[in-house]
């Protein structure tokens, strides 16, 4: 909400609704469903099992390794899907977007919001079951 304040001049401004949305929530670059979910999963299990065995290490890595995953899973998955990796990083800007008051708003797209939160909650369990299996 604090992004919509900052911006409100230039969400005012725009005539696209999907540029409005795109500062909200992630969307695919080709909209399927089943192979949108799957790159979520793979983005989120590979964020998720990493970090695991990042605790694993002596020196523990740290908030810099995490951050420089993030940007590396961003560079080679975001294309798909816009790589939410997190539903709250797609789930709460989301409703956001569809309670603010902004002009020339269009539509907050409720019929994909469930693949940015389904897969990353099924990658993060897979993470974890093989971190699990694996040490």
């Amino acid at each position: 909400m604090l992004c919509w304040l900052a911006y409100r001049k230039q969400f005012d401004a725009t005539d696209d609704p999907a540029s409005q949305l795109a500062v909200f929530s992630t969307a695919p670059e080709i909209r399927n469903p089943l192979w949108n979910v799957v790159t979520e999963v793979i983005g989120t299990f590979v964020l998720v099992f990493i970090i695991i065995q990042f605790g694993n290490t002596p020196s523990e890595i740290g908030p810099l390794a995490v951050a420089l995953l993030v940007v590396g899973i961003g560079a080679s998955l975001g294309g798909p899907t816009g790589y939410a990796i997190n539903p709250a990083r797609d789930l709460g800007p989301r409703i956001a977007h569809a309670l603010l008051p902004m002009k020339g708003k269009g539509s907050s797209d409720w019929g994909y919001a469930w693949v940015p939160v389904v897969g990353p909650i099924l990658g993060g369990v897979l993470a974890g079951l093989a971190a699990a299996a694996y040490g």
